[in-house]
């Protein structure tokens, strides 16, 4: 058995500061959200007095009902869409040696190093022309463009490391190659499907920019931009933004702690999860 040692001693301090610099912008977060609009007194101190009518004022005074919808609706949407396409197109591009397979995998990858800032103008007016603004599927075509290349260059590189006998034998027994994609491939992709879902999740679910660009001037809203409603010019009603927040970080934390065990094994376990 090994000893309990200093050095032991000082990594579970270290782990324990860590930890709480971590929880300490929660801290703050739900002490805010659950304190009275009265209290004056710093956001350090502990509220004395907590009530929860700021979650009801928020709700009703964002109409964050109808933001949580929209929300819901883009990041599922959206991450369908990215997980299919990418899946699908990795591949091909995995298995297949030729030369276009690797020119093709360097042309999807070029969406990684250009920044799309360089055609937010050209896709606003294509949105435009569709007819798609002041819609949330606007925002579903647009996500679905800007992750596929990521989400393509995860599955590239883990289906790289899976081995063919699987997909050979099942060939072999009568399978075309897309049921050996679908009924061997896919299932082996669980740890990186996991993962991707995650992190493209996590980066709609959050973006502000593209649905304030998008979206503006339409009754349809995503939650970080209804959030945004209740910060004016001369006032800023910061107990009902606080607790906004926590409303819109329950949904991502229900997804999580759901997946939990899968967004381990896939960072930690690589093919063993």
């Amino acid at each position: 058995m090994n000893r309990y040692r200093g050095w032991t001693l000082t990594l579970e301090l270290v782990m324990i500061a860590v930890g709480l610099v971590f929880a300490f912008p929660v801290y703050v977060l739900v002490n805010l959200a659950i304190r009275q609009p009265s209290d004056t007194s710093s956001p350090l101190a502990p509220t004395t007095s907590p009530t929860f009518d700021n979650f009801t004022q928020a709700w009703e005074q964002g109409a964050l009902g109808g933001a949580l919808a929209n929300s819901v609706l883009v990041t599922v949407g959206s991450v369908v869409v990215i997980l299919a396409v990418s899946a699908l197109a990795a591949y091909p591009l995995a298995r297949v040696a030729a030369r276009w397979s690797r020119w093709t995998f360097l042309l999807i990858m070029l969406g990684l190093v250009l920044p799309f800032q360089l055609a937010a103008l050209p896709l606003y007016q294509a949105m435009r022309d569709l007819g798609l603004l002041g819609t949330p599927w606007s925002l579903i075509l647009f996500y679905s463009g800007l992750q596929v290349p990521f989400t393509t260059f995860l599955y590239v590189g883990f289906l790289r490391a899976v081995p063919r006998d699987f997909e050979d034998a099942a060939l072999i027994d009568g399978c075309t190659t897309l049921q050996g994609f679908r009924y061997v491939v896919l299932p082996m992709l669980k740890p990186v499907t996991v993962t991707a879902l995650v992190l493209n999740a996590v980066a709609v679910w959050n973006d502000f920019f593209t649905p304030l660009l998008y979206l503006s001037g339409g009754a349809q809203q995503t939650l970080p931009v209804a959030i945004a409603g209740f910060v004016g010019q001369y006032v800023a009603d910061w107990n009902l933004i606080f607790a906004a927040l926590v409303i819109s970080i329950v949904p991502i934390l229900v997804v999580y702690f759901a997946l939990q065990r899968s967004i381990i094994n896939g960072f930690a376990g690589g093919l063993k999860g």
